[in-house]
């Protein structure tokens, strides 16, 4: 599993293990290191800045990648933990279960099993296991979601947890009315349980729901109702909406290239440091 680390400016694989490099260790020794973080064949890429001091702690973003519950994998969304990264977090991006073979809640729980083993181990590479924002696009800003509003997953451990940002997510989409979520939920006896809206309330950390204007995949009003919902119960909630911005659109904005078109990282990055500085 390969771990990334900032250097000479850009991001680039550490070494296996198993073939290593010693200059390139003792550059980025605590970054270069592979774990897994359940007892199955998914794994956690881990990704963290070169320039950092001597002991300080960083504030962990996890992030969960989309693809409708079915498709996706931590080494395609690379470039989005590179641009957090770069911004000074560690950054984490867990595989999960998918679909068809694996539904609701496989990858919920796979989901929760990673922010407890960040938890557990993120002081291993620098992170500060007090003060992880959870993200996600699409799927995986659902999977986020779940994480941070039920309390089911997490016990005492969600006091680790102190905010969320949803990317393009579906939050209040019962009843199941396209293949994906069907196949994803569609087994479920109660639907109304499988949804964010449903267990959002007091005590949610604060929340930043980023929408695509032209998102014809994930409609505005999931993250509308979720907003609604967590603030009527007094939880912090800030909304962007992005115009010209599409459901692909969200995520894409993370790479270089085409951060013009949309600050979805320049918004993520001021609201997870606000969280960091606070109490």
């Amino acid at each position: 599993m390969p771990v990334y680390g900032l250097r000479r400016g850009s991001l680039r694989p550490a070494p296996e293990l198993r073939s290593p490099r010693p200059q390139r260790q003792r550059r980025n020794q605590d970054c270069e290191r592979h774990r897994l973080w359940r007892r199955t064949t998914a794994k956690t890429r881990y990704l963290c800045p070169r320039d950092r001091k001597a002991g300080t702690k960083l504030p962990i973003v996890i992030f969960f990648y989309g693809g409708s519950w079915a498709s996706g994998t931590r080494t395609g969304y690379s470039f989005v933990g590179r641009a957090l990264a770069a911004q000074g977090f560690l950054v984490v991006i867990p595989d999960y279960r998918i679909g068809p073979e694996n539904v609701y809640p496989d990858f919920v729980t796979d989901g929760a099993d990673a922010v407890r083993w960040v938890i557990a181990h993120g002081g291993d590479y620098d992170g500060a296991t007090d003060r992880i924002v959870l993200s996600g696009h699409s799927a995986g800003a659902y999977i986020a979601a779940m994480l941070a509003v039920d309390s089911r997953w997490f016990k005492q451990s969600r006091r680790a947890v102190r905010g969320f940002v949803g990317i393009a997510g579906p939050y209040d989409f019962a009843p199941f009315d396209v293949p994906a979520s069907k196949t994803a939920f569609g087994r479920w006896p109660d639907a109304a349980e499988t949804q964010p809206v449903t267990w959002a309330g007091a005590g949610d950390p604060p929340t930043l729901l980023l929408i695509g204007d032209d998102d014809d995949a994930v409609r505005a009003h999931n993250s509308e109702a979720l907003a609604n919902r967590l603030q009527s119960a007094n939880v912090p909630v800030k909304i962007r909406h992005y115009a010209g911005i599409g459901h692909v659109g969200m995520v894409t904005a993370f790479a270089r290239p085409l951060r013009f078109r949309a600050p979805v990282l320049g918004d993520s990055t001021r609201f997870i440091r606000a969280l960091a500085s606070s109490d």
